[in-house]
């Protein structure tokens, strides 16, 4: 609460009521001047990321409040970014650089409609969450690295002393966060509220010698027509690397730069603040939108997508595991043998991908009553040393016991 009172100012209500809910409810829910969190939230370590998301509310949603549901990108795009603001000031630079990239990853599954015809979406649907929530932060983000940190910082309170009591929209916010930077931020806007659609750049350059050192002569390509953005370039350097800022207009973008030192290698955008597309990007997003389909048990769809990705990537550890996911959950167990194989073998990203490979194949030789075999994946995943989500715990615990499928399950 402290440090999103540094952030956006005192907050609405000078008391705040916690009420704990039940199991089966919302993990959160804000009204003026309580919260509501669900017994999943409340545990030994408090989710702060649930915490510091309905906290803000009090301030998005309760002080101003979009005019209609187009809008709800003021609101639930400020919660999600909160998360990640408050976990980089308790972790540190680079503490939320992971959740940063699933929130693009997350904000690219959507196509369209563009965030300011949100409504057209289903409430609470993963597109809508998509759209108006990790969308929504990305495009905040963007923001703070276009007008800068303290500009933006002052931008978001003069916002809220501005419209307090009073219902937003997306123009407001553009006025106050012009007047506060002094910059013209219309293409902004258009670009990334009322257009679709995101960018994927090439780089084409060549290094000349000059009188004073080196000169860089190069070409950004994309293809989106309208697209305009300043555009963080670095070059590295037989010393320091030099960063640079191109401005990025239209599907073709020449540019030159002088250097000191010896252009060794160039970046653009290194630290991946536009929301944009690249190889790995492209493989993330299938693999999203696919885990998307499975959240409603939309498995033909979920397989189309993880399928995608690995058109992109045949060596996919994490598509080629979530498909064995899939097969595991209709009792294919072969076929899903076959993929967590594949997940082994693959690229490893993510690293945990090979622990539960080994589990779930242990849980299959399990089921289809091989149990020397299981033991033994139960022992290789032991022998990883890899604990993400208890994995050390569970290829224990069905080392001692075999694995029994669930009703539920089949």
């Amino acid at each position: 609460m402290s440090f999103l009172t540094s952030q956006y100012g005192l907050a609405p209500q000078a008391n705040l009521t916690l009420v704990e809910t039940e199991d089966g409810a919302v993990n959160g829910y804000a009204a003026p001047g309580m919260l509501f969190l669900a017994p999943g939230s409340i545990t030994a370590k408090t989710n702060t990321r649930i915490l510091s998301n309905q906290l803000s509310r009090q301030w998005w949603g309760m002080l101003v409040s979009p005019v209609n549901r187009n809008h709800l990108w003021l609101d639930n795009g400020v919660a999600r970014y909160s998360e990640l603001a408050y976990m980089a000031h308790v972790g540190g630079p680079g503490a939320s650089d992971s959740d940063l990239r699933a929130t693009y990853v997350e904000a690219l599954t959507v196509k369209e409609p563009p965030v300011l015809q949100s409504a057209r979406l289903d409430d609470y649907s993963p597109e809508y969450w998509a759209l108006t929530a990790a969308r929504g932060a990305a495009i905040l983000n963007m923001l703070r690295n276009v007008v800068g940190e303290a500009n933006f910082q002052k931008g978001l309170k003069t916002f809220l002393d501005t419209y307090s009591w009073k219902p937003v929209s997306s123009e407001d916010f553009r006025k106050v966060m012009e007047k506060v930077s002094g910059q013209e931020l219309r293409y902004f806007f258009i670009q990334w509220l009322e257009s679709s659609g995101s960018p994927e750049f090439k780089l084409d350059y060549t290094v000349f010698r000059t009188q004073k050192g080196f000169r860089v002569v190069g070409k950004i390509t994309q293809d989106l027509d309208t697209f305009r953005m300043p555009v963080d370039l670095r070059i590295e350097t037989e010393g320091n690397p030099e960063d640079k800022k191109i401005e990025v207009t239209g599907t073709s973008s020449e540019f030159s730069v002088d250097t000191f030192g010896k252009p060794k290698k160039l970046t653009l955008d290194p630290s991946h603040v536009l929301l944009r597309f690249d190889q790995s990007t492209q493989i993330a997003v299938a693999i999203r939108r696919g885990e998307q389909f499975v959240e409603i048990n939309d498995y033909s769809n979920a397989l189309r997508e993880y399928e995608k990705a690995l058109d992109v990537n045949k060596s996919s550890s994490l598509a080629h595991y979530r498909i064995g996911e899939l097969f595991f959950k209709q009792n294919n167990y072969q076929q899903a043998a076959n993929e967590f194989r594949s997940a082994i073998n693959g690229d490893l990203e993510p690293r945990w991908t090979e622990v539960w490979s080994h589990i779930n194949l242990g849980k299959i030789f399990d089921v289809t009553g091989q149990r020397d075999r299981a033991v033994n994946e139960y022992k290789q995943a032991l022998r990883t040393h890899d604990n993400t989500g208890g994995a050390q715990g569970e290829a224990g615990k069905y080392s001692a016991k075999a694995y029994e499928q669930k009703s539920s399950e089949t």
